[in-house]
Parts: structure tokens; C-alpha cells; sequence
């Protein structure tokens, strides 16, 4: 069942593709009803096109805002000045930033300090520190549609994450610390650790989304690691991993 969050998505139109935006919002899904949906940007520039095919499917409003100086990004500004009045309006539990730029690093902070989670969506070419900032924060390329991908492929655009092989996801550190470190902390004296639990920790204390290493489900990627033995528990409606190393 999804949580029950009232989210306000708002999407930097000027930094993130069109292509993902029915991926974005059936991720956010999972999490609650998306309320409000704002895209920003100059909808007098030829560039908006293929957004402005996107909105009414997808009951997104479209927020103007035009080019005063040649640039100057005007759009993070609106965008911010729409964030806080939100943040401030008590109408929302949630944001979700769909954007490639940095420069919403400090909102993404001071969202959190609220005390509300932010989503973050943007490309594989987002820099790290609001990738990092976000709990969690997926690639939009990874939530396009197959019909889109195959599309796509025409014009040589990035493809679609495929699934990270056992080799793979064992050879990447940082994951394999996470993963690690999220069971030690969760674990009860036997070792064994709740598979909920564990997906909360890691939700608590990081950016990351198994969806980047090409799974839907953390429980899947747990699984193709082989790092943890294994145990389905409560008539098999409970995972239970512990270190393969104990």
C-alpha cells in the first residue's frame, strides 16, 4: 500500500526531459497522491514543445515564467519562490524535484529541515551534491517507457539502465558499505534484520534507489548480490537477510 503523503511535484522544465514524466509519477505513487503538479519554465520557447504535449495528460500545471535577461535562469527562481510558499502552505507532506541543476541543492536542505522528504528525479548528468541531498534520488533515464527507449534509440539517446549483475553490484563499494551497514544497524541479536527495516534505514540515510542499478524492488537486488543469506518468514510475507559473512 502506498503512504498516504500529499506531494507537491515540481519540475525545473528548462533541465529534465518530457520523456519520463509517466515513470516519475508512477514512482511517486508508491509514496502517496501527488496533489500538486507545477512545471516551470518559459512556455514561449520552442524548446517547451514536447512538455507542453505532456500537461494535460498528466493534469500537470504549467507555471510561466519568462526570460527577463538572456542567461539568467529566471525558472529557479519562480520555482524556489513556489517551493517555500508551499513548504509554508501546510498543504503538503512531501516535495519531489524534477531537475538536473545543483542549484536547488539549498532547497532540497532546507525542505528537509522542515522535516518533510524530498524526491529528487533528474538526469544521469545531475551533480552530486543534490543527487545526494535528495532521499531518494532516481534517473529519469531509467523510468522511461519502453515504446519511448525503443524511440529513442533512433536518435542515440542514453538507453535505459539494464540490471546490474551479481559481479557488478559486488564491485561497487559504496553499495556494498550501504547494504552492510544497513542490515548491522537494523539487526536484531541473532543477526537477522527485517527487510522493511532495512529499506527504511537506507531511505533514512541516503540517495539511493535500487531503480539506478536497473531493479524495481531493493528486496530484488538484495537477492542478485548474494551478500546476505536469506529467510521469508510470517507465512512468507517477511524477508529476512543476515550478513553471509556471520
Amino acid at each position: 500500500m502506498p503512504e498516504n503523503k500529499r506531494i507537491a511535484l515540481l519540475i525545473d522544465c528548462d533541465n529534465v526531459s518530457h520523456n519520463s514524466i509517466e515513470g516519475v509519477l508512477e514512482e511517486l505513487a508508491k509514496f502517496g497522491t501527488v496533489n500538486v503538479r507545477h512545471a516551470h519554465g518559459d512556455w514561449n520557447s520552442s524548446s517547451m514543445s514536447g512538455w507542453i504535449k505532456r500537461l494535460h495528460p498528466n493534469a500537470i500545471r504549467p507555471m510561466q515564467q519568462f526570460a527577463y535577461t538572456k542567461g539568467k535562469n529566471a525558472t529557479d527562481a519562480a520555482m524556489i519562490i513556489d517551493a517555500m510558499d508551499l513548504l509554508y502552505s501546510n498543504s503538503v507532506d512531501a516535495f519531489a524535484l524534477m531537475t538536473s541543476d545543483s542549484d536547488f541543492t539549498p532547497l532540497v536542505l532546507r525542505i528537509l529541515e522542515s522535516g518533510m522528504p524530498v524526491y529528487g528525479f533528474g538526469e544521469k548528468k545531475t551533480p552530486k551534491p543534490f543527487v545526494d541531498a535528495c532521499s531518494p534520488f532516481i534517473f529519469t533515464e531509467n523510468l522511461v517507457s519502453e515504446e519511448q527507449e525503443e524511440a529513442k534509440e533512433k536518435v542515440d539517446k542514453p538507453k535505459k539502465q539494464t540490471k546490474k549483475t551479481k559481479a557488478e553490484l559486488r564491485q561497487d563499494n559504496a553499495l556494498v558499505k550501504l547494504l552492510r551497514t544497513a542490515v548491522e544497524q537494523t539487526s536484531d541479536d541473532d543477526d537477522w534484520a527485517d527487510m522493511s527495516r532495512v529499506a527504511h534505514y537506507i531511505s533514512n540515510n541516503s540517495s539511493f534507489s535500487s531503480i539506478n542499478y536497473g531493479f524495481k524492488k531493493l528486496s530484488d537486488l538484495i537477492k542478485t548480490s548474494e551478500l546476505f543469506d536469506i529467510e521469508m518468514r510470517k507465512d512468507g510475507k517477511a524477508m529476512y537477510i543476515k550478513d553471509v559473512r556471520n
